[in-house]
């Protein structure tokens, strides 16, 4: 069937995360060793290990034995901090995402965001780079009450009418929630992804500007309008 959508995750794929993680991390972790709840470096690098989960679970593995309240806490000024750095211009998109979403646009594809990031946060970044020139519309994965991306994607294609498409991403959960709707698994071979998570994927990619390629090919096309 002729492909007639793309879904972005965000983190990992369109934008690198990992320009302000580091910067975002640091100062969260500083606040709670402020307030005598943390000792030593912050755990960066257990973060990038699970890198694509939700919020909620990251706290859960990175502070397992402080509190529900602690870890709100936490969450909230983690989303301050990391909005605030992206307004700042501390981050940066992965190279062609512009060029990317503006032939797959010009092409006539609808384009959506499926992330595990919050609200607040993608929303800064979509308003930042000015992605919304060419989205339809952005979904965080609390949009659904079940967490899992799989639904998340579900939701976007009942909601949309999507009845063929392709869902673009670094991680297990974004081909998972690819292959759990019927739809084209597109491998990120970026900075978070794991190999033997891509192996799963359809077809692997490690610059955007391959996945233009991709859909004239699935779609019987020769070229993106520009």
């Amino acid at each position: 069937m002729k492909i007639d959508a793309v879904i972005f995750d965000m983190d990992g794929t369109l934008f690198q995360t990992d320009r302000i993680l580091e910067l975002s991390l640091k100062d969260t972790f500083a606040r709670l060793e402020s307030e005598g709840l943390w000792e030593g470096a912050p755990p960066i690098e257990k973060y990038r290990d699970i890198m694509g989960v939700p919020l909620p679970k990251v706290w859960e593995t990175l502070l397992p034995l402080h509190s529900e309240e602690v870890r709100e806490r936490v969450d909230e000024h983690f989303l301050e901090v990391l909005v605030d750095n992206i307004q700042g211009g501390k981050g940066e998109l992965y190279p062609h995402v512009k060029e990317t979403l503006a032939g797959l646009k010009g092409h006539g594809l609808k384009l959506f965001i499926a992330s595990n990031g919050l609200p607040a946060y993608l929303e800064s970044i979509v308003k930042y780079y000015k992605l919304d020139r060419w989205l339809d519309a952005t979904y965080s994965i609390e949009h659904v009450d079940s967490l899992f991306k799989s639904d998340l994607v579900h939701m976007i294609c009942r909601k949309h009418g999507i009845k063929s498409g392709a869902v673009v991403g670094d991680r297990l959960s974004d081909i998972t929630a690819a292959k759990d709707n019927g739809l084209l698994a597109v491998g990120c071979r970026f900075e978070f992804s794991l190999e033997h998570e891509l192996k799963l994927a359809d077809t692997i990619i490690e610059d955007l500007n391959e996945l233009n390629q991709i859909i004239l090919t699935v779609n019987g096309l020769n070229e993106i309008k520009p």
